[in-house]
């Protein structure tokens, strides 16, 4: 397989049609035997691979180029989820533009040259995948809980359900009902996920003011989760950041090893 392989393995996955904006290849690759996958790989990581004799170092977080600077685009996909869950789009674009704005603005600070012209120098094959993995991740994670939750669920057996998932079990880091008591009804229940990053303080309360009465969240900010708290509505779950990423990128390395690839993940909660 090549780089253009990997990816399109990827995108397949996660019934993608085209590479979204998060994602890129840096540096063309063939014959990939050798595989170094990190949640975050820079230069430190690219010297590595080059000293062990890897053939690609794929990351899952955008580091730079179109995948760093077109990085807001992705953040456009909350609008679809908020309307799949009933939040009607006009409602949702607003929720959505705020932050997207401010990602925008915040790319404009990116180094977004470095660390690939440092793969071009090292002549290290480079890429990343990010929304492809998360959309994995987000899909096991609603296939979880559509088979474990009923009607008179509650939040602490969202909970639960999720804690089952091996990623979720063998976590550093705990499932937190940030928002919410535990004995409360779960009843209608989202994941927010795969859509570049979290939705915030804007997108939750749209999702609270449309009928959603439990978000999960992968991670959220204290100053929006204040926020939520002062408005007092809702149930909000944070699943935590690297233990969700893992979720969608163990299946997708699990594909990679069927085709007969060695993978040495860095980062990556087994599961």
């Amino acid at each position: 397989m090549n780089t253009e392989d990997i990816m399109k393995l990827a995108l397949k996955l996660a019934g993608f049609k085209d590479i979204p904006e998060d994602s890129a290849i840096y540096v063309r690759g063939e014959n990939i035997q050798k595989v170094l996958f990190c949640i975050d790989a820079g230069t430190a990581e690219l010297l590595l691979a080059k000293q062990l004799g890897f053939d690609v170092v794929i990351a899952h977080h955008p580091t730079g180029g179109t995948a760093a600077l077109n990085f807001p685009q992705v953040f456009k996909r909350h609008v679809q989820q908020m309307v799949e869950a009933g939040v009607p789009r006009e409602v949702a674009e607003k929720a959505v533009s705020r932050k997207l704005e401010q990602l925008e603005v915040e790319a404009h600070t990116r180094n977004y040259l470095h660390t690939i012209e440092f793969a071009r120098l090292l002549k290290m094959p480079y890429m990343n995948i990010h929304a492809p993995l998360d959309e994995i991740g987000r899909r096991r994670m609603i296939e979880q809980l559509n088979n474990k939750l009923r009607k008179d669920s509650k939040v602490e057996d969202v909970v639960s359900a999720l804690m089952e998932l091996p990623e979720f079990k063998n976590a550093s880091t705990k499932i937190r009902i940030c928002l919410g008591k535990p004995e409360n009804k779960a009843g209608k229940v989202v994941v927010s996920h795969g859509a570049g990053t979290n939705g915030g303080y804007e997108i939750a309360k749209t999702y609270f003011q449309h009928g959603i009465d439990t978000l999960i969240y992968i991670h959220i900010s204290p100053v929006d989760l204040e926020k939520l708290r002062a408005d007092g509505i809702g149930n909000l779950i944070v699943t935590g950041h690297i233990a969700s990423d893992s979720l969608g990128i163990n299946p997708f390395i699990r594909e990679l090893e069927k085709r007969g690839m060695h993978v040495t993940k860095i980062g990556v909660i087994e599961g």
